[in-house]
């Protein structure tokens, strides 16, 4: 019980001093902000080893709890991966600052001049699972557009995380700002993660970045408006008219450059008339990469294929392993998607405008893609510096999350003595 009333007063006060950041950060200038962000980026790369030796520490931890290669992968750092997170801190300053830009603007007969312009969300919560790096895009990003952050990491990175929040803070004293702007909790006990999804007087909204029990248990019991940010169930579509080369390097950039992210290729739907010709060279090339590939029984002729069972649609393996099967149409392929898919990302690959057209009318997916790898659904990729996931839901922030996704607006409205009739 005790141990229970101190987390409890500790996610209060992280509460309470996000809460009071959040109202200075609202009005912060945007010159403070890049200079903080920049200034982490420069703390990040000199602290380096220190946060190499941090992941080693969750590297082992990870490998002791028995760890995916896949899921290791995601939480491991490197030096070139730390040059990311700082390429991405100094892509988020550079980019112009959301905060008070005037979305649009009109006037009315009555005299009126009214104006929508953006403003910050307030205090956010992140809760993520193990991938370190998270915790310098979501405080970046919630940074830039003026909100007050806390961090819950998963409990495999919770040293590289703790590492990096080091440096954002120094960031942050360096412009000025609130150090209480970007926090982290710092327990592995899941006992806080339940606490922020009842903070409905500190936190406005929560966004969970993980699987599905993660982002399933923060829906089913949050109080505080969600960010759905569910499973990549991403769908790869090789249409009748699909070019062999754009086919094979589409699908093996897709599935085999890192298996642990959200975009990876997680099923490969292949047109009835392509299926001796480009769906068995695709099929081939990827067991000749390592992949497992589980097939319906139309494919299970091809060498070294397994067989699929119910449970391989609709599952996000985050491994070397793909489902594969064979549809009739273009219209098979969108309803196996509706049916099994996560509004995540699908992809078609195609040289028919037509086909293109209706897989981008009839599927609702966050992100649509043609002839490109699923892997580019990121939001450094779209141009956002970075992201804090993909959001899956329809309401507020759809796809990749950056900073400009993460404010809401307001009306300003002016007149000169003007009154109703």
């Amino acid at each position: 019980m005790k141990d229970e009333l101190d987390i409890h007063a500790m996610m209060q006060d992280i509460g309470a001093r996000a809460k009071a950041a959040s109202a200075e950060l609202a009005f912060a200038a945007p010159e403070a902000k890049s200079k903080a962000l920049n200034a982490a980026a420069d703390a990040v790369w000199n602290q380096r080893d220190r946060i190499i030796a941090a992941n080693a520490e969750d590297m082992a931890f990870g490998r002791e709890k028995g760890l995916s290669d896949a899921m290791l992968d995601r939480l491991m750092l490197d030096e070139t991966r730390i040059q990311g997170i700082c390429d991405s801190l100094r892509s988020v300053a550079g980019q112009d600052d959301p905060v008070g830009a005037v979305m649009s603007d009109w006037d009315r007969p009555s005299g009126l001049s009214i104006q929508r312009v953006r403003t910050p969300l307030g205090v956010v919560g992140v809760i993520y699972e193990s991938r370190p790096n998270v915790t310098a895009d979501a405080g970046a990003l919630c940074l830039k557009a003026g909100n007050a952050v806390i961090l819950r990491g998963g409990s495999e990175s919770f040293h590289s995380s703790g590492a990096i929040l080091e440096c954002l803070a120094e960031g942050l004293r360096a412009a000025g700002l609130p150090e209480d702007s970007i926090q982290r909790v710092p327990t592995r006990d899941r006992a806080a993660v339940s606490e922020m999804l009842t903070m409905t007087d500190h936190i406005d909204v929560i966004v969970p970045r993980g699987g599905k029990g993660l982002v399933g248990l923060v829906q089913r019991e949050a109080r505080v408006p969600v960010f759905a940010h569910l499973e990549g169930i991403v769908h790869v579509f090789l249409d009748a008219k699909a070019d062999p080369e754009k086919a094979l390097k589409v699908v093996l950039n897709a599935k085999t450059r890192r298996t642990g992210i959200c975009g990876a290729a997680e099923c490969l739907l292949i047109h009835e008339s392509v299926v001796d010709t480009i769906g068995q060279t695709v099929i081939r090339e990827l067991i000749e990469r390592g992949v497992e590939v589980r097939c319906d029984t139309t494919l299970q002729s091809i060498d070294g294929v397994k067989p699929a069972n119910a449970e391989d649609w609709g599952r996000e393996y985050l491994d070397m392993i793909i489902a594969a099967r064979v549809v009739g149409s273009v219209d098979d392929a969108i309803s196996h998607i509706r049916e099994y898919g996560s509004n995540h990302t699908d992809c078609i690959i195609t040289e028919d405008d037509e086909a293109a057209a209706r897989f981008f009318q009839r599927l609702d997916s966050a992100i649509l893609m043609r002839n490109a790898s699923t892997q580019f659904a990121d939001g450094g990729e779209f141009g956002m510096g970075a992201e804090i996931g993909i959001a899956t839901g329809k309401m507020h922030a759809r796809g990749p999350v950056g900073a400009e996704q993460l404010t809401s607006f307001k009306y300003i409205v002016t007149g000169d003595g003007t009154i109703r009739s």
